[in-house]
């Protein structure tokens, strides 16, 4: 996917408004939408979206935002929560943690949201936590697939932990793909951690490491790269690399035989966004793990009613996607509300007290749970690759995957 499909322009972004009747800008990168009632006798109670609208992870942050608009249409539809109106406010991350921090400031200090949802990499996770849970003390949810470790007090994540996408995912690798493992990321946080949690499983089943290797986020030549894994005779490439760089590296390894040799990709966040980020035949075979793909609709009807909601209401290439944190943002949404009926009202402690057990019995996926004490949430995990530009789930859990984390 190439920057300028990303890089949303303010137009794009609020076509997406579908369902946004009162949407109005608030001041630069600021947007709030209010509901069609507004007559309870309290105020509306106010949640805060801080994601990337525009920047090279767009089409995760919009989908995010999409998500937002979605479940909290349907709250208000259905008579809003504990009698009162939910207004959105959007502040835009812009893929940039400085422009970020500034921007979410304003969810807590002028708008005075009771929650805050978004963050898409994990160093954006890192920028925002500490103005929004410790100086706003305001509660925070992560909604992303993430490298773990993230124990903050009132932070709470409802995205895939390493544990929750590799544990099953790579004994299946190596049983259908090969022993000898590339692990290329870009050079931040995510990649970084998850490839260490990878390795030691790797290793533990029997496999090896040739080489991990960390590039520039606007890396695009990867042909030394490629060379490695070509002269060392690598079976499975496990990807960490993000936009920009994820496509120029599967079209140059294509490019230099490694599918057609059988060689095989992985890449723990590839959705349905990173079909359409390469040719079919460049990613033929690769092999991801999350909560949800498309697939999962042709036997779940809860999956599916969702799936076509989002599609209906936001047609086009932004997609209700797993590894854009579409599913954790409607499940982080779902469980906030679960906890809010709960306490009975929405200040910090009260929710967090209730969030902390909170679960929802059914989503996208599947149904899904909060560890008491842990801040991470179980959920139903699937191994999909990617076959003629499409997925085709290869296994799913036997239950809820513990995230194991905290």
């Amino acid at each position: 996917m190439s920057i300028e499909r990303t890089n949303l322009t303010r137009r794009r972004f609020m076509s997406n408004f579908a369902f946004a009747t009162g949407a109005i800008a608030t001041g630069v990168g600021s947007w709030v939408v209010r509901p069609d009632w507004a007559n309870a006798v309290e105020g509306p109670i106010k949640v805060g979206i801080a994601t990337d609208l525009t920047g090279p992870i767009a089409f995760a942050g919009v989908a995010d935002a999409n998500v937002a608009k979605m479940v909290i249409k349907e709250i208000n539809d259905n008579g809003g929560l504990l009698g009162r109106p939910i207004e959105l406010y959007f502040e835009d991350t812009a893929s940039n943690e400085s422009i970020a921090v500034g921007n979410v400031r304003k969810l807590i200090q002028r708008d005075k949201v009771d929650l805050v949802l978004g963050g898409v990499t994990s160093s954006m996770r890192n920028a925002i936590k500490d103005p929004i849970v410790a100086r706003g003390k305001t509660l925070y949810i992560y909604p992303e697939l993430y490298e773990g470790r993230e124990c903050t007090p009132y932070l709470f994540c409802t995205g895939p932990t390493p544990a929750q996408q590799c544990d099953d995912l790579i004994p299946w690798l190596i049983k259908n793909g090969g022993k000898k493992f590339a692990l290329p990321g870009s050079n931040y946080i995510y990649p970084h951690t998850i490839n260490v949690y990878a390795r030691r499983l790797i290793e533990a089943h029997g496999g090896e490491v040739v080489f991990d290797e960390y590039y520039p986020l606007d890396q695009v030549d990867f042909s030394a790269t490629v060379n490695r894994i070509i002269s060392n005779k690598v079976d499975v490439v496990f990807n960490t690399i993000i936009p920009p760089g994820v496509g120029p590296l599967f079209k140059q390894l294509s490019e230099a035989g490694f599918l057609k040799n059988g060689g095989r990709l992985a890449c723990v966040w590839a959705d349905e966004n990173l079909l359409n980020i390469s040719q079919p035949h460049e990613i033929e075979g690769m092999a991801s793990c999350l909560d949800y793909f498309r697939a999962v609709t042709a036997s779940d009807p809860v999956s599916a009613k969702i799936q076509a909601t989002y599609d209906r209401s936001f047609p086009g290439k932004i997609l209700f996607a797993a590894g854009s944190a579409a599913t954790g943002t409607w499940r982080g949404l779902k469980l906030w509300e679960a906890a809010v009926k709960e306490a009975g009202k929405v200040d910090r402690e009260s929710v967090a007290a209730t969030l902390d057990h909170a679960r929802i019995a059914e989503g996208p996926g599947g149904p899904a749970e909060m560890v008491p004490g842990k801040r991470h949430c179980k959920m139903n995990m699937y191994i999909a690759v990617a076959k003629g530009g499409n997925y085709e789930i290869v296994g799913c859990s036997n239950g809820l995957v513990d995230p194991k984390e905290c």
